[in-house]
């Protein structure tokens, strides 16, 4: 899938993006989605909405110095499939080893687990192949290209 949008209308491409990972999730491992661009192109942005969009009600912040942050999503908004968002930021990351020590492969085994990593560039030797790619790039000051795969 690939669109043009106006930033006001993230909530619609985060509805969207929610209906791929819905028909991805798996019963053997994490659903994992690859956000990239380039900084202010809106990943965190989309994640925002995106959280929004399955019933959590914390403030979701960037974690570009934490590195990794997990909240609990709604049961009533995605019927059992997940119970955790996990939103990465490898931005700041040099080695794929640092995110290993996090317990990226654990993390990954789980299939209530529903990741969100934006700069997977970064770590793109631990990205599984079942991710899906989410590219956004800036097409003007309030507008975006959004482009979503499966590779």
């Amino acid at each position: 899938m690939k669109r043009v949008f106006e930033i006001d209308e993230i909530k619609e491409v985060a509805d969207e993006l929610l209906d791929i990972v819905k028909q991805s999730a798996k019963n053997n491992s994490a659903t994992l989605v690859a956000l990239s661009g380039e900084l202010g192109a809106g990943k965190t942005t989309l994640t925002q909405a995106f959280a929004r969009g399955i019933g959590i009600k914390e403030d979701v912040l960037s974690p570009t110095f934490v590195l990794m942050r997990i909240y609990k999503i709604d049961d009533k908004k995605l019927g059992k499939i997940f119970e955790h968002l996990i939103h990465i930021d490898a931005y700041r990351i040099e080695d794929e080893k640092e995110l290993l020590t996090l317990g990226w492969q654990e993390i990954l085994k789980n299939d209530k687990n529903l990741i969100l990593i934006e700069w997977p560039e970064k770590v793109s030797g631990i990205i599984p192949e079942s991710a899906i790619h989410v590219k956004i790039l800036h097409k003007g000051e309030r507008i975006r290209e959004i482009e979503i795969s499966k590779q």
